[in-house]
């Protein structure tokens, strides 16, 4: 009997060193994932900066005439899409630093800009890509002959900051799929169906 009792009292005693332990691995795990999900943060925010110093100084003057990205809709619209990418990685990348508790308002946030990111980035690439093999390829159709033979400089800086616009774009897939999964995999859509219509849900911070 007395045996019995030491047994359950040393069981019983180890309980709470065992629970606390569960919790230190659960805290360094969260941790890791965090400082993981930072630095692909924190990558966009030097990619997105280097596409666009490459755009702004996409420009060259020969016996041709000259030619600019500012010459360009859609140059000038990657230049503007990689400033506001740098800068909201960087902002994202500071948040997600910042040890504080999940909600499901901040989740969400995190779930919407990621994906109007990854969207606006996407478009400015596809665009500016476009005029790139246009400016290889010239068009036939409408008699546009190519510009990279005269202006092979300009057409390699500017391919380049595409190229390196799709980068970005494959890391806000990966940051877009995180943000999913933190998100529902914790909490559930604001809008349910139900059989007598749609019912909402309020956002709980």
């Amino acid at each position: 009997m007395m045996g019995d009792k030491r047994e359950k009292g040393s069981a019983t005693a180890s309980s709470p060193m065992e629970l606390g332990s569960g919790d230190g691995d659960e805290g360094g795990n969260k941790s890791h994932m965090r400082t993981a999900e930072t630095l692909l943060r924190l990558v966009p925010v030097a990619l997105c900066t280097l596409s666009l110093v490459v755009m702004l100084k996409s420009s060259q003057t020969n016996d041709f005439g000259s030619l600019s990205y500012s010459d360009l809709g859609a140059f000038k619209y990657l230049v503007h899409v990689n400033g506001i990418c740098a800068g909201y990685s960087l902002l994202s990348a500071v948040f997600t630093a910042m040890p504080r508790p999940s909600t499901m308002f901040r989740a969400w946030t995190f779930f919407l800009l990621d994906q109007v990111l990854t969207y606006i980035i996407l478009a400015a690439g596809a665009v500016s890509s476009e005029v790139v093999y246009l400016a290889y390829k010239g068009d036939d159709a409408v008699t546009w002959s190519d510009a990279c033979s005269s202006f092979g400089g300009f057409c390699r800086k500017t391919t380049a900051a595409v190229s390196v616009t799709f980068v970005t774009v494959l890391f806000y897939v990966v940051l877009s799929l995180i943000s999913s999964y933190k998100l529902f995999s914790k909490y559930d859509a604001p809008i349910s169906f139900n059989g007598k219509g749609i019912e909402i849900a309020a956002f709980h911070t």
